[in-house]
C-alpha cells in the first residue's frame, strides 16, 4: 500500500471496503442500478489512484484540480501525494452530500488543510479561477467532459498533466468519451495517449516544442 500515513490508510481501507460492497450491490442490481448510480462510490480504483500518486510525485505540480470530488476516494490519493510535494488541491463537486462526506474522510486522514473544496458548476467555477493548474484528474459525469475541458484548457500550465478517467468503460459513456478525445487531439499542442489502466485513462500533456525543457 503506498500510503504510510496510518490515518490515512485507515481512511483508505475504509472506501476499500465500500468500493467492494458497492460492486457486489451494483451487479445485483444490474441495468437497474444505473437510476441510483449516486448513490455509490464509483471510484477510480487502486490501480489509477496509485498512478496518480505516482505521476504526482514524480512531476511535483503546485496546483492540482480535481473535477468530480464524488465521495472522495481519489480525493484521498491526491491529497496525500500533494502534501509530500507541498502542492495544493482545488476539488470541485455539485452535490453538497458528497463533498461533505469527503471533508470528513479527508479531516479524518488529515489532509484537509491542502484541499481547497469548491462545491457548484464545475464549468462556472473554473471560469471564475485565475489558474493555472499544473495537473488535472477528470473524473466527472461524461457529458461535462468535453465542457469542462473546454474551460480547463486556456487555464492549463505549460508542461501541465491532464488525467481523464472512464475512457474504455462504461461502454455507455463511449458517445461523450469520443467528443472529449477528439477535442484533445485538435489542439496542437497537446500531447495525449490512452493507458490501459483501470476503466482506462486518457493522459495529456501541454507540450510546445518551443517551450520544453530538455
Amino acid at each position: 500500500m503506498i500510503f504510510t500515513d496510518p490515518k490515512v490508510a485507515a481512511v483508505y481501507a475504509r472506501f476499500a471496503a465500500r468500493e467492494q460492497a458497492d460492486g457486489q450491490n451494483l451487479r445485483e442490481l444490474g441495468p437497474a442500478g444505473f437510476a441510483r448510480r449516486d448513490e455509490f462510490l464509483l471510484p477510480v480504483g487502486p490501480e489509477v489512484g496509485a498512478f496518480l500518486h505516482a505521476l504526482i510525485l514524480a512531476r511535483r505540480p503546485r496546483r492540482i484540480l480535481e473535477l468530480g470530488t464524488s465521495y472522495g476516494y481519489s480525493t484521498l490519493f491526491l491529497a496525500d501525494a500533494a502534501r509530500a510535494v507541498g502542492a495544493q488541491v482545488v476539488t470541485m463537486e455539485l452535490a453538497d452530500y458528497k463533498q461533505a462526506h469527503a471533508r470528513e474522510q479527508l479531516d479524518e486522514a488529515g489532509l484537509a488543510d491542502v484541499v481547497d473544496f469548491r462545491l457548484g458548476d464545475a464549468v462556472a467555477m473554473l471560469a471564475a479561477d485565475p489558474g493555472p493548474f499544473d495537473f488535472a484528474l477528470l473524473d466527472i459525469w461524461k457529458e461535462l467532459y468535453l465542457p469542462c475541458f473546454e474551460a480547463l484548457y486556456p487555464k492549463l500550465a505549460e508542461e501541465g498533466v491532464i488525467c481523464a478517467d472512464n475512457m474504455v468503460e462504461p461502454a455507455i459513456a463511449r458517445p461523450e468519451v469520443r467528443q472529449y478525445r477528439e477535442a484533445v487531439r485538435a489542439k496542437a499542442d497537446l500531447q495525449t495517449a490512452l493507458l490501459p489502466i483501470g476503466q482506462g485513462v486518457e493522459l495529456t500533456v501541454r507540450w510546445s516544442a518551443g517551450n520544453a525543457k530538455l
